[in-house]
């Protein structure tokens, strides 16, 4: 990598991560390529830091403050936090309940609907990310969006428990509005960092095509929105939700590379066909 290459990445490492350049620097030389250090990064952002006896290590998130603040968001009939405290939770974090970071705390809490925390997914969930007040929490966001926005693995995980966590109970597939609502937080916040990135079509010997190929583009999220809306229906499946988001990283802009006879959602299929459509037109 050229000097500028190197400087170029820390740039954008310094810019997703907020760390010192010197931290940058140390993670790029390790993992080379940008969405690499910055995964690596998130799962231990401390890897290059020299502990010292003048340095204890930062102590464990307490419990009996996460139980006290889990108390005073509880509904008070109840045994969970619900929508109100919820709210109430994002004043305090000074965040938009529509937040698409919000979407990422579900899943680290692991919440089992919307407007909903159990206490022992509130405890687990940010002792799991060192955190236990509310200043902590709120520095600790952008770091989560940062992550979800770079980091492909993380998105997937996230996206995936967002089916989930958005379903209402004892229904098996997603309301079509709440999909969309997912969806126009999920796609267009993916897309604007690497974890949407654009996987290149393998040629038939296996070999990763070098072309210049463009992949999906930012307004084709309307297209899918046009579509389903078009088609008609209720709801999305899991298996169309789970499938559409390798779709979307694997076909191209002119929807050219799409094989009608790979195991696809005939959902998906359909949507081809409309999007040469409207690309013919």
């Amino acid at each position: 990598m050229t000097d500028q290459g190197m400087e170029d990445n820390i740039i954008q490492f310094v810019g997703v991560t907020g760390t010192s350049t010197r931290d940058a620097r140390n993670f790029l030389e390790k993992y080379k390529r940008v969405d690499v250090a910055v995964d690596a990064f998130f799962n231990n952002p401390h890897e290059f830091n020299t502990p010292t006896r003048h340095q204890p290590a930062p102590a464990a998130p307490s419990t009996s403050k996460l139980t006290t603040l889990f108390n005073s968001y509880k509904d008070p009939d109840g045994d969970e936090i619900t929508v109100d405290g919820t709210i109430k939770l994002c004043g305090d974090l000074e965040v938009d309940p529509e937040d698409v970071v919000l979407l990422a705390v579900a899943f680290e809490l692991k919440s089992p609907g919307i407007g909903r925390w159990t206490k022992q997914g509130w405890t687990e969930g940010w002792k799991a990310l060192r955190v236990d007040t509310i200043p902590a929490m709120k520095a600790l966001l952008p770091q989560l969006r940062a992550k979800l926005s770079n980091d492909p693995a993380y998105f997937r995980k996230v996206y995936n428990y967002t089916f989930e966590f958005g379903r209402s109970e004892g229904q098996r597939s997603l309301g079509m509005d709440s999909a969309q609502a997912f969806w126009a937080l999920l796609l267009p916040h993916g897309l604007t960092g690497s974890a949407l990135s654009h996987i290149r079509a393998e040629s038939s010997d296996g070999d990763v095509s070098m072309e210049d190929e463009e992949g999906w583009k930012s307004e084709y999220v309307q297209w899918w929105f046009d579509f389903l809306n078009e088609k008609g229906g209720k709801g999305v499946s899991k298996d169309t939700w789970v499938m559409f988001l390798d779709f979307l990283r694997s076909i191209d802009c002119k929807f050219s590379n799409h094989n009608i006879e790979e195991a696809w959602p005939s959902t998906i299929d359909d949507f081809v066909e409309y999007a040469r459509k409207r690309l013919g037109n």
